[in-house]
């Protein structure tokens, strides 16, 4: 659970510390807002997806499953600010899939956390592996960093691109290959 009067007193130290005037019109009901926006994009923090692949259908003769474009919106742990993109995910069952929103779902519970790419590839990899018990999973995310952005080295446009892959997907070419051409 989140502490809704420590968020709103640390907005209200941060706006004094950049020389902003606290009780100005404007940003009279920011430390509030920042609350609600925190609830939203930290959301995941106390969610695991197992929930998510609590029922699941018999499924036999599937090669792979993938799901593409899954848009996600994350915030970088470095610097607190945004990073955003897509996930596309394949997975080979054994015997059983996931309702077709339930991938979607997980990608959304990692990504509302303070985050990186790197390890939020890594944990929907693993929590389908988990959850789902597939003979193996593929994820790509494709996303653009506010922080390399909007400071630092201020290079708008530049995408980040991570991939993992578990189970038969960690070095079987030949299915990584097949995942790579149904994502285009």
């Amino acid at each position: 659970m989140m502490d809704q009067k420590k968020i709103e007193e640390a907005v209200k130290l941060f706006l004094e510390g950049i020389g902003e005037e606290v009780n100005r019109e404007g940003l009279a009901d920011t430390p509030k807002r920042i609350v609600k926006m925190c609830e939203e994009l930290f959301g995941g923090l106390n969610k695991e997806p197992e929930e998510y692949f609590e029922r699941t259908f018999e499924a036999v003769n599937n090669e792979i499953i993938i799901e593409k474009d899954i848009s996600f919106y994350s915030v970088c742990e470095h610097h607190l600010l945004p990073f955003y993109g897509k996930a596309y995910i394949g997975y080979i069952p054994d015997g059983k899939v996931a309702g077709l929103s339930k991938i979607a779902r997980t990608v959304e519970t990692y990504a509302r956390r303070p985050q990186i790419q790197e390890q939020l590839t890594a944990q929907i990899a693993d929590a389908i592996m988990k959850y789902l018990k597939p003979k193996g999973v593929i994820v790509l995310l494709e996303a653009e960093h506010m922080c390399m952005t909007m400071r630092g080295v201020q290079k708008p446009g530049t995408k980040t691109t991570t991939l993992l892959g578990r189970g038969i997907f960690k070095d079987n070419t030949e299915m990584r290959n097949t995942f790579f051409q149904l994502i285009r």
